[in-house]
């Protein structure tokens, strides 16, 4: 079956045409904030990324829906494609301030190294897709250092990125039986709340800016800064990381700032329908979901292993502290959030020791509720597995004539059901560990031997899991290969594989190397 690229020309033109409207909204952000000489480069962002968006739809409007082998093509290459273009205002605020063409009324800021690095369009592109992936690793060393203008098309990427491109795409662009569920499916998503994918993404939309506004709320409560606590609830409900901040949650030493944000990240790890359910009054979705349950369990679970593991090394002072700090830390990498309010490495410079960082690696694995804004396996998949596998043992022992079931919270799958989605989650399993294995395989070539091997696992593994968490290795003075490779496992992570390997294989097709 061959990929009619014609329907995926149109979806990433429509795509390209609703990422071109961020950057016309930004300008106002800028303009707010009385950054004029940010605003051409907005513009020329929208323009370009417009200008072919619209190009592209219309040149293949005529084409038939989009069938599910386009919608995976599209997926792969739109993320792709939107992290390049999405680069464009890092790279001309950059060089903006570099050439400072404009009058003093611009208000044109001092070249800081913080920005001078998105001067290089790697970097650039890497902030980008990982802002749009809802990663959180960052090229900017000094994040205080940077205009707000970047401030906020960083945080917007990622608010944007938490629920998907695409989904806004099918919410803004698209019509009830023009190949939306095709198109929503590909990005990794499966709900539904009503039987209207249009409606359902709507749905989401809603629930997805009432809970920003609450957190916003909660947060300048808490004794955020305005500016801060916009920024950090974008970003805490995509569970995405970037910070304004170098020093992330950290950097306000106020315990009831990091209580606060728990919540939030928690929020962001439980799926959409379970949250209409939820503002319908339906409170028992808390622990009659099967995923939602897990949520909670995982999360304490880890919690307090993490807090062991701490305090039997000893690392911070009091019980309370570590305590606050294990909280927080699992609970940011398993929700894939990213936000830190301690130190786990410094690159070559171990900090914390190999047992507590391989458990949260574990946790950033694993993630949280699929439907939701994390990354990693997804616990159904990790559910579906740990049970699945006990119950393909036991069946060795079952009499040939057994009928078998398999049960998976509220779900009972008959034999067929069971094996399928076993080996669905087996699948995505294996590529997921081959991936992490690529980018372990080339940070260990490019970097020096003296980065100890669990911070090297835990940087692939952050990035591959989209959550932003770093030991101090990620960062503008990275080998070229290392970078390019965190691109890679960022974009596999967010995509979940499956369209990546689709759209290589639709690559080699076309390029007749299947003969």
């Amino acid at each position: 079956m061959r990929v009619r690229y014609s329907a995926v020309g149109r979806d990433l033109g429509r795509i390209l045409q609703v990422v071109s409207l961020m950057a016309l909204v930004s300008i106002l952000v800028a303009a707010i904030n009385r950054e004029f000489y940010a605003i051409p480069a907005f513009v020329g962002s929208a323009v370009v990324m417009g200008g072919l968006g619209i190009g592209l739809a219309r040149r293949y409007g005529g084409v038939s829906d989009t069938g599910r082998l386009e919608a995976m093509v599209t997926a792969a290459a739109a993320w792709g494609t939107i992290g390049v273009f999405g680069s464009l205002p890092f790279l001309l605020i950059a060089w903006t301030i570099a050439l400072d063409p404009y009058p003093a009324w611009a208000n044109t800021p001092p070249m800081t190294d913080t920005v001078a690095v998105f001067r290089h369009p790697l970097n650039g592109i890497f902030e980008s897709i990982s802002g749009f992936t809802s990663t959180g690793l960052t090229m900017a060393a000094v994040e205080e250092n940077l205009p707000r203008s970047l401030h906020w098309w960083r945080s917007f990427t990622e608010w944007i990125g938490g629920v998907g491109v695409i989904v806004l795409t099918v919410a803004i662009l698209a019509r009830p039986g023009s190949g939306s569920l095709t198109l929503y499916e590909s990005e990794a998503r499966s709900e539904k709340i009503h039987p209207s994918i249009v409606s359902t993404v709507t749905e989401i939309w809603k629930i997805y800016l009432g809970i920003t506004l609450a957190a916003i709320a909660l947060f300048f409560v808490a004794g955020m800064p305005l500016w801060d606590a916009i920024n950090h609830a974008m970003t805490a409900i995509a569970t995405g990381g970037f910070s304004v901040h170098a020093d992330s949650i950290g950097h306000y030493g106020s315990p009831i700032i990091e209580y606060a944000v728990v919540p939030v990240m928690v929020a962001g790890s439980i799926a959409f329908p379970i949250h209409y359910l939820l503002i319908k009054g339906e409170l028992r979705n808390v622990y009659a979901d099967l995923q939602t349950r897990w949520v909670f369990i995982w999360f304490s679970v880890g919690s307090v292993a993490l807090m062991a593991l701490l305090s039997a090394g000893g690392q911070y002072e009091s019980l309370g502290e570590t305590f606050r700090i294990a909280l927080f830390q699992f609970v940011s990498a398993t929700s894939n959030a990213g936000f830190g309010t301690a130190s786990i490495g410094g690159g070559t410079d171990r900090v914390w020791t190999a047992g507590p960082t391989l458990l949260l690696c574990l946790g950033m694995l694993t993630g949280a509720a699929a439907g939701s804004t994390v990354g990693g396996l997804k616990l159904v998949r990790v559910i579906t597995l740990v049970k699945g596998t006990v119950w393909q043992i036991r069946s060795v022992f079952a009499p040939a004539s057994a009928i078998r079931r398999l049960r998976l919270g509220e779900r009972t799958l008959d034999q067929s059901q069971a094996q399928r989605e076993y080996a669905e989650a087996a699948v995505v399993f294996v590529l997921w560990i081959a991936g992490l294995a690529v980018g372990v395989a080339v940070f260990l070539w490019a970097l020096p031997p003296e980065y100890p091997l669990e911070y090297v696992i835990f940087e692939v593994m952050s990035a591959q899991s989209t959550v932003g968490l770093d030991t101090g290795i990620t960062g503008p003075g990275m080998p070229t290969a290392a970078k390019t490779v965190l691109l890679f496992n960022m974009w596999i992570g967010r995509l979940e594989i499956i369209p990546v390997a689709v759209l290589l294989g639709a690559f080699f097709q076309r390029l007749d190397l299947y003969r």
